[in-house]
């Protein structure tokens, strides 16, 4: 068998090899049951079992209160581009029945290629004139077109009543991320939402789910996140909603509301515990074996701390590149993400170079998202050693 190569990728992204070890037992035999994982059935007590400990195990780690569930889905963040706006939609018409449609409006916050997808998505369903853009960070990007940093709170202009509120968390493409630190200007600006209220809140955590606790956890109306970048494989959709959300959305359509898709529909997902339809089995089997090492080794608190270490150790590499003239980080300062750490090579056929040297160093997935340079996504199976190694080589490359 060849040997394991470090994945820098931004998702599907590396999983822990102990990990990977026991899943390949489960394909053969699941909890002793003699049925592999990819062939059990959903309805099964023993996989019944394990996605309730599943989400038990997110519940417990990101400390998720009783008024939200934890729901496990499929579709991946662009299916939820469309599906808070639908359900959102539908708890707003059941609270307002009487609003005209053309007065419900819904905020967006544009911080990324992401959360721009999300908004056109919006748009598509609704029409642009009920999308509202609550910021767009380009305009305050040194050309002004790029996605490179997170707006201060008086850039923001939210609407009075929206239907939905939406953010991206860290944008995967951009390398852009809000702060953890609530004093930071460039940390989500709650404090301009409505006070002491329901707020329609949702956040898009695909790429930093699991590697840090969420701040404000219990004041969003819906978190979603793709298990593919700290978790698990692609095909695992993870769901955090507010009790109060979910909604009738049959009773919602009576009465004017953009009917929801019954897979989509999160009322449903909740009253069947995640399986109404047939779940992405392996995908949850593997998410279960990730959530419980986590759990063994400190939780979201541990990787909290691991993942500032690598990226406080790459970040720093990068600025004696760009004292060397020979790399750029693309993302402002306070903006950076500690997921997806985003730089140019500077100098024809650098970029070239510089991929290549990290392939034959068995470093791989560095490049970019199409029009980007490099992208180094440092995601929770990413080892300190590892990090250190292309660190290192970060260095060598910058002394010849």
């Amino acid at each position: 068998m060849a040997a394991r190569v470090t994945n820098f990728g931004a998702g599907p992204s590396q999983l822990p090899e102990s990990v990977l070890e026991e899943a390949a037992k489960g394909l053969f035999n699941f909890n002793g049951t003699g049925i592999g994982i990819a062939e059990i059935s959903h309805r099964s007590k023993e996989f019944s079992a394990f996605l309730e400990e599943t989400c038990d195990l997110i519940r417990e780690q990101l400390q998720v209160p009783s008024t939200h569930s934890v729901l496990l889905t499929q579709g991946g963040g662009t299916g939820q581009f469309s599906a808070v706006v639908l359900n959102l939609l539908a708890r707003h018409k059941l609270l307002y029945p009487t609003l005209p449609d053309e007065d419900v409006l819904l905020d967006y916050v544009v911080t990324g290629s992401w959360s721009k997808k999300a908004s056109e998505e919006a748009k598509r369903l609704v029409g642009p004139h009920r999308v509202h853009i609550a910021v767009d960070s380009r305009p305050y990007s040194p050309d002004a077109k790029s996605f490179n940093n997170i707006p201060t709170p008086d850039k923001y202009s939210f609407s009075p009543t929206p239907a939905l509120i939406y953010y991206c968390d860290n944008e995967t493409v951009d390398g852009v991320q809000f702060s953890d630190d609530p004093t930071s200007p460039n940390a989500f600006p709650f404090d301009l939402l409505q006070q002491n209220a329901l707020l329609p809140l949702v956040g898009d955590y695909s790429s930093s789910f699991m590697s840090k606790p969420i701040p404000r956890l219990a004041d969003h109306a819906v978190i979603y996140a793709g298990a593919q970048k700290n978790l698990g494989p692609a095909g695992l959709t993870i769901l955090i909603v507010r009790q109060d959300c979910l909604v009738n959305v049959d009773g919602a359509a009576a009465l004017g509301a953009i009917p929801v898709p019954i897979s989509m529909s999160y009322k449903t997902l909740a009253d069947n515990r995640s399986l109404y339809n047939t779940p992405p089995t392996l995908s949850v089997y593997i998410t279960g074996l990730v959530l419980r090492r986590m759990k063994e080794l400190g939780g979201v608190a541990y990787y909290q701390k691991l993942s500032k270490v690598k990226a406080d150790k790459l970040y720093a590499v990068l600025k004696e590149g760009e004292q060397a003239e020979k790399l750029k980080i693309k993302v402002a300062s306070g903006s950076q993400s500690s997921m997806n750490v985003v730089f140019d090579v500077i100098g024809e056929g650098k970029m070239e170079e510089f991929l290549a040297g990290a392939e034959e160093r068995n470093m791989k997935a560095l490049k970019g998202h199409r029009f980007f340079c490099i992208r180094a996504s440092l995601y929770n199976a990413v080892t300190e050693e590892q990090t250190d190694q292309l660190v290192a080589y970060i260095k060598d490359f910058l002394s010849k």
